[in-house]
């Protein structure tokens, strides 16, 4: 079946969110460059660093995150060539730059990982620490053209054997990094740098404010062994966020909004909820969902996925509703994409490791004002919507102006599907 809903109508770039207010100028601003005392740079191997793949350097190049940071701040430089090594943890006015032909590249080996305090699976907990880690550090980028490898094959073979044994084990289970975790910061920074191979997911940003992903590009393989649960970017609980111009595929998500679950997560101080998120310009492959919101996400607000090529992802735009959880999802803007999915619009319950947690019944959960328009996609098929209104209510969702081709359905002759939900979902408070 073929929908043709194009318009004609010209698409501008928004100037304001779905929900009516105005967009800050940070989102159009170039970020401000490193000067002064975090402009200088400290180059690993000027320190004791080797090139050489095989050495575990993680207490040599530490030393010189730490060394800038007593310093009064500085750009830890990665220069050309391999340098192995665990958790690294960045401190406020230090920076981390990669030259071209570097690689950091992770340990496969879990024990050489700190473990530090996460929020993570909904909850502040212990886990592994990740690769590259920032806590409390404002202003803190990772620029240049150089890789970051997570090296993640054995963590991957690892799992997918633990799962064998145990379908049910959780992600708490199989022990794995991530590549970046930056908890509680504002301003961050990430640019040019190649993120591969993570053995868990690939960039995870929680609680931070005002954060810029620009011309990145993350790969996670979907063979021979696939990378399991290898989010390109989570954003956990995050606010004000631009990703553009980037370059995507893995084997899980590829942009995820979380922020906690189970029965009294919005209660909890260490969940919150997501706003003004834009992603645009980027070019997405493999993963089940460009956008998701879920599976830990307690809500989300304005929220803006456009102008970008999808081709060989799942879904475009993903909703998991959890029973177990208060979830809310609004204003929400998918303009201008194209390429090829199996779904244009997915929305489902989602009840793995499901636990009421002793709440006597499901907990009630809103999905509204989401409008998807001028787009031109191939889809199996356009819309895979589950009504389950004991669990969650939909309401002014609008699809538009698209053109879609659903190979999945027989008759494929031209034909205008405009549709919308029952308007009435209260708005959040």
């Amino acid at each position: 079946m073929f929908i043709s809903l194009l318009s004609g109508a010209a698409l501008t770039a928004a100037e304001v969110w779905p929900d009516g207010t105005e967009m800050e100028e940070w989102f159009t601003s170039a970020p401000a460059e490193i000067s002064g005392r975090e402009a200088r740079r400290f180059v690993i191997t000027d320190y004791g660093a080797v090139r050489d793949s095989t050495l575990l350097q993680t207490e040599t190049i530490q030393k010189v995150i730490d060394m800038a940071a007593e310093d009064g701040g500085g750009t830890v430089v990665i220069p050309d060539g391999v340098y192995l090594t665990s958790s690294l943890f960045f401190k406020p006015g230090t920076h981390l730059h990669l030259e071209k032909g570097a690689v950091l590249k992770g340990s496969d080996d879990v024990s050489d990982y700190e473990v530090r305090e996460v929020h993570i699976e909904g909850v502040i907990q212990p886990y592994i620490a990740a690769l590259v880690n920032a806590y409390g550090v404002d202003g803190f980028s990772i620029t240049g053209e150089g890789v970051i490898d997570g090296n993640g094959l054995r963590y991957w073979r690892d799992f997918w054997t633990r799962r064998r044994v145990n379908p049910a084990c959780t992600n708490l289970e199989a022990l794995r990094p991530r590549m970046i975790y930056v908890a509680q910061s504002e301003d961050i920074f990430i640019e040019g740098v190649t993120l591969r191979n993570s053995g868990f997911w690939t960039t995870h940003l929680y609680k931070c404010d005002y954060v810029r992903i620009k011309d990145v590009t993350i790969f996670a393989p979907n063979e021979p062994v696939p990378a399991p649960s290898s989010d390109a970017i989570d954003l956990d609980a995050c606010n004000n966020v631009h990703i553009s111009g980037c370059r995507i595929s893995v084997n899980d998500d590829i942009v995820c909004l979380k922020g906690g679950k189970g029965p009294w997560a919005d209660q909890d101080p260490d969940n919150g909820t997501n706003s003004n998120i834009l992603v645009e310009d980027c070019w997405f492959g493999r993963g089940p969902g460009v956008l998701t919101f879920g599976s830990e996400c307690i809500g989300a607000r304005n929220v803006i996925l456009r102008d970008s090529e999808v081709h060989g992802a799942t879904r475009v735009l993903q909703f998991k509703m959890r029973p177990d959880t208060p979830q809310n999802y609004e204003y929400v803007l998918v303009e201008n994409i194209t390429g090829e999915s199996r779904y244009f619009f997915y929305v489902a319950p989602w009840t793995q490791f499901f636990d009421l947690k002793g709440h006597d019944g499901y907990l009630m959960s809103y999905g509204s004002h989401v409008t998807m328009r001028g787009c031109r996609m191939t889809c199996e098929k356009a819309k895979a919507v589950t009504e389950q209104p004991d669990q969650y209510l939909l309401s002014d969702i609008v699809i538009e102006d698209n053109e879609i081709i659903e190979t999945g359905a027989p008759d494929a002759a031209p034909q205008k599907e405009d549709w919308q939900l029952p308007t009435g979902t209260p708005d959040s408070k």
